[in-house]
Formats: structure tokens, sequence, C-alpha cells
């Protein structure tokens, strides 16, 4: 088979798909993430109070309560017994994200994420190196530290640096420490680490990683066979270390990502040309066979 010459990034996608087909789930991401934030900036400026509150608890149109469970597990380990309405809210959002995925919440709603994003894309433009890469687990010891600093000193400690808080705080209040904080995220995955705070240092994200641990939302490479080794889904996964089970498999071996890492952000399915990947649920493991050899499923 003669060599073929390596694209860009995305550039087979594109010509596969047009650039709509290679970047819908980017761009409905963008579109999710500027809804809830803007839901949230209704009320502070435009008096639209449908919802009351910020990511971190909430009531929607005074009457849905919702709770991040992590800002409720740092309370709680505060000393402080939340009300009523705030384990409802806990519960609802929980519920949500062990179904669809925990870190969903990462790609589609966190307004951190284009931060994160944007840093990556000018990494890569400018050809920088790696850096710095400090081992995943260190999110879970960071998350650790969180509950043990709010048990130490009574407080919901992460909120007090959370750059998805101080977002919020700095479009209402324009709080130049909250910018502060977003820019040196910024310059954090830039220069530093790549990829390296939702990726390595995130507590959020470690968190909700747990909580979607067995969610029902997967990406599956059921369309592997076809897969012609462009790497292109390698380099636009935020956590690409999740794909190679899946794409790897032989035989009957499950095409599902299940790694609690996967941010169900879609992107691999964008940018693979041939359609190696979809959306699907933990149960469907159909692996498309080559061209004229039954599924599996059928050969049983």
């Amino acid at each position: 088979m003669s060599a073929k010459t390596k694209l860009p990034t995305g550039q087979e996608a594109i010509a596969a798909k047009g650039w709509l087909g290679a970047h819908r789930f980017l761009i409905l991401r963008r579109i999710s993430q500027l809804f809830f934030l803007g839901l949230f900036l209704l009320g502070p400026w435009l008096s639209l109070w449908w919802v009351a509150g910020n990511l971190a608890g909430s009531r929607t149109l005074d009457v849905l309560p919702l709770t991040d469970p992590l800002v409720l597990l740092q309370g709680i380990v505060a000393g402080h017994w939340p009300e009523m309405t705030a384990l409802i809210g806990a519960v609802i959002v929980l519920a949500v994200y062990a179904l669809i995925g925990g870190r969903v919440y990462c790609s589609w709603v966190c307004p951190i994420n284009p931060v994160t994003d944007a840093a990556y894309w000018l990494h890569d433009r400018l050809g920088l190196p790696k850096g710095w890469q400090p081992k995943r687990a260190t999110r879970y010891w960071v998350l650790g530290m969180v509950l043990a600093v709010s048990a130490l000193t009574g407080t919901i400690a992460w909120e007090v640096v959370n750059p998805v808080t101080l977002v919020h705080r700095g479009l209402v209040f324009g709080v130049g420490f909250a910018w502060a904080v977003v820019i040196a995220v910024f310059v954090f995955d830039l220069v530093v680490a790549r990829r390296g705070w939702c990726g390595h240092i995130c507590p959020v994200g470690a968190f909700y990683g747990l909580v979607g641990a067995k969610s029902l939302l997967r990406v599956s490479a059921r369309n592997r066979q076809a897969c012609d080794d462009c790497m292109d889904c390698y380099a636009v996964c935020p956590e690409n270390q999740v794909i190679s089970p899946a794409l790897r498999g032989k035989g009957d071996e499950t095409p599902l990502i299940l790694s609690p890492d996967c941010t169900n952000c879609g992107r691999c399915i964008d940018v693979c040309s041939v359609d190696v990947f979809a959306f699907t649920n933990r149960f469907d493991t159909r692996v498309t066979a080559p061209a004229g050899q039954p599924n599996a499923s059928e050969a049983a």
C-alpha cells in the first residue's frame, strides 16, 4: 500500500464531512457552555431570575434546587450539615452525571474548558514543548487535600480558589483576582504542562470522573477495522490514553471507551474521516466487521 501524505489534524475529516461535520460536537459544546453560563448571568445582568445562583448551588424557576455534590461534601466534612433542599439538589446532580458520564461536566458545562482548549490550541500553534506532566493521579491527591483542608478549617475550601466560581464572580462583579486565577490556568496549560489543569490537577474533574465511572453514555470505536492510523483522534483527545484499549482491541474485545477519564467531548468522532467512533451506551459492544464478513453478533 502506498504511503499517503499526512494532512494537518482534522483536515481529512473536513475533506470528507465538510467543516461543520468535522466540528459539530465542538460547536455544540461551546453552545452548551455558553447556555449554562448565560442562565446564571440572566439574573445579575438582566434581572431575569430564571436561575438564581451559580454552578456551586442554584434554584431554577424558584422550584428546582441543584447543588454541586463536591461543594456539599466539603460542607459536610467541614461540619456543616446541609438543608434538605441542598441534599435534594445534590442527589439530582449526582443522578444525572452518574447516568450520562461525570466528566461530561468538564467538556459540556465547565466555563474553564474553553480557556484550557484555547491554551492547548496556542501551545500547538507555537510548537511549544510538552512540558512538565504530573501523574494523572495527582488530581485525586488534590481532591483529597481539598476535603482535608475543608475538614481542618471548617470552610468550603475549594470555592475560595475554584476558577469556575471565580469566572462567575468576575463576570458579575469584575473582581480582578478572579481573572488573575483564570489567566494563571491559561498560562499553566500553555507553558508549564500541556493539558495540565483539567487532565492532571483539577479536583472537580477527578470527583466527576468517580461519579460517572459506570455511566451509560459511552463513545465506541465500533468501526475500528476502518481505522487508517491517521492519529487525529489522539491529537485532539484531552485524555488520549483512553482511546487505545477500545481502538486497538482485537476480535470481540470491547470497542467501548470505558475509562472514567473520558470526557465524552466527541472530538474523536468529529475528526475521524472514516467514522470509527460514535456515541452509544455501555451495553452496546457491537464491532463492525470488515467488508464481506458478518458482525460478531450476527455470526453468533
